[in-house]
């Protein structure tokens, strides 16, 4: 069965699925079609349960007993799905394309071998994502020692909580308006969850170049991120992340901010050989920020390096004071 009958449907299919018209005149939206059924299915598996069964996947896409049994056979057959004892669970086929888009990922190609040297150097979990909308993306992470994370790669965890997300966000009006009209819920004590104060919080991290998560989706987790930029965007952001406890702010933060730097080198390398344009820490500014020194310099990127960030400071508790 080709990949082309899932698109189509097999057996009794429902009149003009995916070519019906709404009331504006417009096309179905992906939902409302058989690719876009198949894509909630698939969706449905978070990586919270491995395996699902039928009756979990009718309740997390509601979509109907008959339509979900159908799409689920079809998508067991080309193995995007695979039968387990109870349910079903991702199929091979989906990890090996995966492994495809992010082996193709130049970014993920650059970050690679520096993520490894900050895991080393701060003894702490290594991460790199990207954002779409207002989530995060996990590209990699580099886990050293007893460390357990909540996240995985291809995983996605919403930006206003997250380091990762904050880095990201804070340098695009309309990202941060997005990342803000999306649902914010408390997920602990810290959690931000008043548009103002993380409109506030995300003016602080343009500034600083820096981002914080100081338990803010997990209790017993903090982060610390920098944003890998070019022209003055991120394309994808850097942190570390482990216990309050373990987490040397001043340390973390530096580390963050010449990863960052030296990813985008390395990706300048990968995209354009040759490049003259690096990004450098600055003697002159605090240790780790990042100035465009060589070339012509992005002027948003100079023009923020001027603001000397603070680490938080420790209480003795493992929580950061800004």
């Amino acid at each position: 069965m080709s990949v082309t009958s899932i698109v189509e449907g097999n057996g009794p299919r429902v009149p003009a699925m995916g070519r019906v018209h709404d009331e504006s005149g417009g096309r179905r939206t992906p939902e409302h079609t058989v690719l876009g059924r198949s894509a909630c299915i698939m969706e449905a598996f978070n990586g919270g349960q491995q395996v699902l069964s039928l009756a979990d996947l009718n309740k997390r896409t509601r979509l109907p007993k008959s339509t979900l049994h159908r799409l689920v056979d079809q998508l067991c057959q080309v193995g995007w799905l695979e039968r387990e004892h109870g349910g079903y669970r991702v199929g091979l086929r989906m990890f090996e394309l995966g492994t495809l888009a992010v082996a193709g990922n130049r970014l993920h190609e650059a970050a690679f071998p520096h993520l490894q040297a900050l895991a080393s150097r701060t003894g702490l979990a290594a991460q790199l994502a990207i954002l779409d909308h207002a989530e995060v993306v996990y590209l990699e992470r580099i886990v050293v020692g007893p460390v357990r994370l909540p996240t995985r790669r291809g995983g996605r965890k919403p930006a206003y909580c997250t380091a990762l997300g904050k880095a990201m966000a804070a340098y695009d009006d309309d990202v941060i308006h997005t990342v803000i009209s999306a649902p914010m819920p408390r997920k602990t004590a810290m959690t931000i969850t008043d548009p103002a104060a993380l409109r506030t919080e995300l003016k602080r991290v343009r500034l600083a170049g820096v981002a914080f998560d100081r338990g803010e989706a997990y209790e017993e987790l903090v982060c610390v991120a920098a944003p890998i930029r070019s022209s003055g965007q991120p394309i994808g952001a850097v942190s570390v992340t482990g216990p309050a406890g373990r987490m040397r702010w001043s340390v973390a933060t530096e580390a963050v901010r010449d990863t960052a730097a030296a990813i985008w080198n390395a990706n300048l390398g990968l995209r354009a050989p040759g490049a003259i344009r690096r990004l450098t820490p600055d003697p002159g500014r605090a240790p780790g920020s990042a100035v465009l020194a060589a070339g012509r310099a992005d002027k948003s990127n100079a023009g923020e390096a001027r603001h000397l960030s603070r680490a938080p400071r420790s209480t003795g508790r493992g929580t950061p004071v800004m």
